[in-house]
């Protein structure tokens, strides 16, 4: 009874199911206008008989036209090559070689890499990524958009970091009458409370930044020259030295004199202070230790260089004090070994007076030679290591290191009278800035480290924003309203 049923119908049906069970569905203002012929086996196609009889997969009526495969270039785009998860071992390359010729065409074979690796071919200008295209992380058609990076390294994925702008030119220009054109002189230092000490001639003057008020700190008299100065790390106290060999302590805030002590045979053309000490380096070779806490005038003396002492500072730890000199020497000294320097490092060729240790790093030292010598060297005072040196093409005059930021200032003399910001350890230049007409002597840093004083024997003091800001802030007090015009000092 079923089979005369089928053969009336004209239809072959699988044992079990009935006539009814077969619906046609029109498709009235469907977007696909001739859906309908897709029910009709003789206009199947084998690739759609196929996938009608996949019970797993779902029948899409959709597609894209590509008007001629040939022109397309589509040999320019970076395909990514993905192991089919079906297939293991050598026959999986040999199938996606086959895989793209029938679906982009015979010759797209011979431009792609087996291995999937950028064709060496110049790609043409395409909407798409190319294998040769290198796209920030930020472009709208970057790969981490879709989810895969082939080809690009971590560097390339990261901008490069524009460098810090500095300003050319000084925000503010001091008069300094009677500066001394010395290069072994010290004449210029800033105090952590704000306020810029100056030595011109036989008088010291104090600059408050806050006010810009001058002050006459005192006047040594016709007989005597200011050759040093040098604030305590406190700011409350400026010590002086002399041409005639003397070292004074003053009471910045009072202006009153408290000590006067004696050593030196000739002047003392360089100070510095740690915590307790106060050290002294002469024209007579000599250095001396000062403890105000005692009656003597010094404590001990330190005897090592063979001509003028003009560098002197002492690590941000108290424990060793770095000293240079006029015999091109540079010696470290600490405090268990008075009466002879741990360290001699004669590689400069000229005089050293440049020092600065690094905030940094413990134990990380800079120096910066004349004129016959020009560089930067840094040291590591732990096992007496040149770590780099550097040739600046002038006579280094003076460096100082950023607490802020790991980079470092120095100012020059012959014969560019330039000053200079580096970022160590790469030695970049972050800028080079000009404007004294001879060498640069002196310099100095604001408490906040974000000025820089420079002085010349042109007689003027520059002050100049080179440094940025600390990470985390903390509290400074206001500097007031700088002035942009030029002013006096006294």
């Amino acid at each position: 009874m079923d089979s005369t049923q089928k053969r009336k119908s004209g239809i072959n049906l699988p044992a079990g199911m009935s006539e009814t069970s077969l619906r046609l569905e029109t498709f009235s203002g469907s977007p696909l206008r001739g859906v309908s012929n897709l029910h009709s086996p003789r206009s199947m196609s084998p690739r759609t008989i196929s996938n009608l009889s996949s019970p797993s997969k779902s029948a899409s009526c959709s597609d894209r036209f590509i008007p001629c495969r040939s022109s397309s270039r589509l040999h320019t785009f970076g395909l990514i090559e993905k192991a089919s998860p079906a297939k293991e071992g050598g026959g999986n390359e040999a199938y996606s070689r086959l895989l793209k010729s029938e679906l982009f065409g015979s010759d797209f074979g011979y431009f792609s890499s087996p291995a999937g690796k950028g064709s060496p071919l110049s790609p043409s200008k395409n909407m798409l990524r190319f294998k040769t295209d290198h796209l920030g992380p930020n472009s709208p058609h970057s790969p981490s958009i879709f989810g895969h990076d082939v080809g690009f390294s971590s560097e390339a994925s990261t901008p490069p970091k524009p460098p810090r702008k500095v300003s050319k030119t000084p925000h503010k220009v001091l008069d300094a009458p009677s500066l001394q054109d010395d290069f072994y002189l010290n004449l210029v230092d800033w105090s952590s409370q704000n306020v810029l000490a100056v030595g011109l001639g036989t008088c010291v003057y104090l600059w408050t930044a806050t006010t810009s008020k001058v002050t006459k700190l005192c006047d040594l008299g016709p007989t005597d020259s200011v050759c040093s100065v040098h604030w305590t790390r406190e700011g409350s106290y400026i010590s002086i030295g002399t041409s005639l060999g003397q070292v004074q302590v003053w009471d910045g805030t009072q202006c009153k004199r408290v000590r006067t002590m004696g050593g030196h045979q000739t002047r003392t053309g360089v100070l510095a202070w740690s915590s307790r000490i106060l050290s002294s380096g002469s024209r007579d070779r000599n250095i001396l230790q000062h403890d105000l806490r005692v009656p003597n005038d010094f404590v001990s003396k330190l005897l090592g260089h063979k001509s003028e002492v003009c560098g002197l500072k002492w690590s941000h730890d108290d424990r060793e004090l770095a000293s240079g000199g006029n015999d091109n020497q540079l010696l470290v000294w600490n405090q268990h070994s008075q009466q002879q320097p741990v360290l001699k490092l004669t590689e400069h060729t000229a005089a050293v007076k440049a020092i600065a240790w690094s905030p940094h790093q413990s134990g990380l030292l800079a120096s910066g030679g004349g004129t016959a010598d020009r560089c930067i060297r840094f040291w590591n005072t732990t096992n007496g290591n040149q770590l780099n040196s550097v040739d600046t093409g002038s006579q280094v005059c003076n460096l100082a290191w950023s607490k802020n930021v790991n980079e470092l200032v120095s100012t020059h003399g012959y014969s560019q009278n330039q000053i200079m910001v580096w970022k160590y350890p790469s030695m970049a230049k972050v800028a080079t800035l000009t404007g004294h007409s001879l060498r640069v002597l002196y310099l100095a840093m604001s408490p906040d480290g974000q000025t820089i004083v420079t002085g010349a024997g042109d007689e003027t003091l520059r002050f100049w924003n080179v440094f940025p800001s600390m990470k985390t802030p903390a509290p400074v007090n206001d500097t007031g309203v700088w002035s942009l015009g030029r002013t006096h000092i006294r």
